[in-house]
This record gives C-alpha cells, sequence and structure tokens, in this order.
C-alpha cells in the first residue's frame, strides 16, 4: 500500500548516457538494474547501494531528479548510467534489458518503479485509461521485465531479482481496485517465477510496503501506519540479502493481511467500504 502519487507524465524517449570510466572497470564491478530510480524508494536505494566497484543502471522518468540521483551515486563511488524510460512502453523496456544486459550482464535487480493512485472523490469507480495503465505499470511491465531477468540470470546460474509490491494487493480496495488489483497480480506472479527458477541460482523477492513517509507521497495517514524512508529502504535490502522470499514491512500489515484472511467476508466487506480516504 503507497500514498497516491501524482498524476502521470507522458513517457519520454529512450536516453542512455554513460559515466565516466571508474578506476575499476564496469566488467569486474557488481551490476545493478534499479527503476524507478527517480521516485523517493528507487532514489534511496540507488544511494544505499552506491559504493565503489558497484555498476548502477538507473531507470526513471524523470531526468531532473534521475540526475540528481546519479551524481549522489557517483559521490559515493559507484559507476553509474541512467536511461529515462517508462515501464508502460513494454517494447521498448524488453528491448533495452536486452541490450543493457548482454553488454554487461547484471548481478541484481530492483524494481522499484510503480505508479499509486485512487478513484475521484465524485467517482464510484476508477477511470477506464487509469486502470489500464496502472496494470501496465505495476504488473505487466515489472512482470515482463522480472521474466526477461530470470531468463538470461538462469542461463548465467545466478542473479537476484526484488521486486516492490504493495500491501495493498492483500485487500479488496474499494476506492483503489487497480491499484490493489495490479500489485496482487505482481505478488501471484512473483510467488510463481521464484518456484519456476528453484534451483537455477536466482533468488527471487517481493517486498510488500505500507505507507511510506517521504516529502509529497500523498494523503495523509495515522502516524502508526507510516514508514521512514531509510526504514523502508533498510528492510528492503536486508530481504533481498537474506534471500527472503516475501516480506511484508512494517509488521502491523502483515496482522493486516492476516485479519483481512480470518474475517468473515460480510465483516471484511463492511470494514473495506467503511474506509475511505479522507
Amino acid at each position: 500500500m503507497s500514498p497516491t502519487l501524482p498524476a502521470s507524465t507522458p513517457p519520454d524517449r529512450p536516453i542512455l548516457r554513460d559515466a565516466p570510466t571508474p578506476a575499476r572497470s564496469a566488467a569486474s564491478a557488481r551490476h545493478i538494474l534499479i527503476t524507478g530510480a527517480s521516485g523517493a524508494l528507487g532514489g534511496a536505494l540507488a544511494r544505499a547501494r552506491a559504493k565503489p566497484c558497484v555498476a548502477l543502471q538507473l531507470w526513471g522518468r524523470d531526468l531532473g531528479r534521475l540526475a540528481a540521483t546519479a551524481d549522489a551515486c557517483r559521490a559515493a563511488g559507484a559507476d553509474v548510467t541512467v536511461r529515462s524510460l517508462d515501464l508502460a512502453d513494454i517494447g521498448a523496456m524488453l528491448a533495452a534489458i536486452a541490450e543493457a544486459d548482454a553488454a554487461t550482464p547484471f548481478d541484481e535487480a530492483l524494481l522499484v518503479a510503480g505508479q499509486g493512485d485512487t478513484a475521484a472523490a465524485d467517482a464510484r469507480v476508477e477511470d477506464a485509461a487509469q486502470v489500464a495503465r496502472l496494470v501496465q505499470v505495476n504488473f505487466a511491465g515489472p512482470a515482463a521485465l522480472a521474466a526477461a531477468l530470470a531468463d538470461r540470470m538462469a542461463a548465467r546460474g545466478h542473479g537476484r531479482i526484488v521486486l516492490i509490491g504493495s500491501a495493498a494487493a492483500f485487500h479488496a480496495l474499494p476506492f483503489a481496485p487497480a491499484y490493489a488489483g495490479s500489485k496482487a497480480g505482481l505478488a501471484r506472479f512473483v510467488d510463481a517465477l521464484r518456484l519456476a527458477v528453484r534451483g537455477s541460482g536466482v533468488q527471487v523477492t517481493l517486498v510488500s510496503p505500507g505507507f511510506i513517509d517521504w516529502p509529497g507521497g500523498g494523503r495523509p495517514v495515522p502516524r502508526a501506519l507510516l514508514m521512514s524512508l531509510p526504514t523502508a529502504v533498510r528492510r528492503v535490502l536486508a530481504a533481498a540479502d537474506r534471500g527472503q522470499s516475501h516480506a511484508i514491512i512494517p509488521w502491523p500489515f502483515a496482522a493486516l493481511r492476516l485479519i483481512d484472511r480470518l474475517l468473515p467476508a460480510p465483516w471484511r466487506d463492511r470494514l473495506l467500504l467503511a474506509f475511505k480516504p479522507p
């Protein structure tokens, strides 16, 4: 579950910009892909992974914020390449990953990019175009990218893929059915992909955050349900480094998932219908 994000902007044309050559070649560095690196969580994860002998490829739609993140990562000693790409353009995305992975195979991919939204206050259901975009950005795009990477990594016998889902995936939110549904689809896909590549040397991890607190993050929620951005970064990377199959963070959202599953359906429906954004 994540706060509402700003309305989407038109996709940029793919732009590739190479960083200066570091003292150690990119071929001998740990090569990491991070999508959504122009966003708050993706950018923070990029900065956390940045260090000497790490080559980062950062994807995002906002070139200004992407450049700022890249500069911070270079200052930490990482080799950085950036690409402006919209995950809704699945053909361009798959061509980009094939090109990048063939040039320098990825050791790790943090697939963070996504979009949150809710139905308009005066609407009974979400706009159909909004539904289509959220399904593309939150499910179809990350799933296709993960499949392409998993196939390539399995052929090499090693690799790690971390996908950012949402605690909303486990609840039928009537004010955000497209967001909840797209994240639910991603959660089931990731679980199946993890089983499909078992024994191949590829690790697949899903992290399902609740509300993350960052400037401009969206509508207000109770402080008890908010997780700070640094805490979210630590927990995402801890789940990845442990090889955990699924982490719901913070813990109250794991408890809410259990409650949702145990409540009788009429009680659950009444609770969900009563829970509306302020």
